[in-house]
């Protein structure tokens, strides 16, 4: 593989994908900052990309630097996908182009210098433009799980903030799935083995996240398993 291409060692992708109320819970939070030209930095096999993914952008741009996984993004089965624009890379081997969004979904916690990725989103982010960034939230939350799949860290508030990139100002700053949180608070119901089975997702994303939704805003979104922020450039 060249410098541009990493091959992703997670098996996970997959499982996740089943995962369809929690991708559109935080759907409903990131949909109006995905808007124009829009970059998602490691789109993976597109199961997120399917969902976020609307038609309503100008150009959806999938950069995966795996490019396995890559070539499953665009599958017959998913004829939206189709109309993406699939680039193996990375943020850096990506030049010339500027965006209006740029969405990290569960991606930057794979990246070990995490504020040289940003500073270089927000270089290529139009002034106005919106950084997405939906990670694990949590170190004590780290597990067998998250080394297997190449998580360098979970985040904090005070971990995102000091990587905020020049130019930019946090817009949204908030915990998603605090129902999630509480079940591995008491068991670590997902989180025990390196590898959580199908009926595991089923159980967590049919059952927990539909309380998560109802619980978050009642606690003000101040506690989840998740963060989700938003940087906006300034001009």
């Amino acid at each position: 593989m060249s410098s541009t291409e990493i091959e992703y060692g997670g098996t996970e992708l997959e499982i996740f994908a089943q995962a369809v109320n929690w991708k559109s819970y935080f759907r409903s939070h990131l949909r109006q900052y995905l808007v124009g030209d829009v970059l998602e930095v490691g789109a993976g096999i597109g199961g997120s990309t399917a969902l976020l993914y609307d038609g309503s952008q100008r150009n959806w741009v999938c950069l995966e630097p795996d490019p396995r996984l890559a070539e499953l993004i665009a599958r017959p089965a998913s004829p939206q996908l189709n109309k993406c624009e699939i680039v193996v890379g990375t943020i850096h081997s990506l030049t010339g182009r500027t965006f209006d969004a740029i969405a990290y979904i569960d991606v930057l916690e794979h990246i070990e210098d995490d504020r040289s990725e940003l500073a270089a989103a927000a270089d290529k982010l139009n002034p106005g433009g919106h950084i997405v960034v939906l990670a694990p939230a949590h170190g004590w939350l780290f597990t067998p799980f998250d080394k297997a799949i190449g998580h360098y860290r979970r985040y904090t508030k005070k971990m995102l903030l000091a990587i905020t990139p020049g130019g930019t100002v946090m817009e949204k700053f908030v915990y998603l799935d605090s129902v999630g949180l509480l079940a591995s608070l008491g068991n670590r119901l997902l989180l025990r083995s390196a590898q959580p089975n199908l009926g595991q997702i089923r159980f967590w994303d049919r059952m927990l996240v539909p309380l998560s939704r109802a619980v978050d805003p009642l606690l003000g979104y101040r506690a989840g398993k998740s963060l989700l922020a938003v940087w906006r450039k300034s001009g």
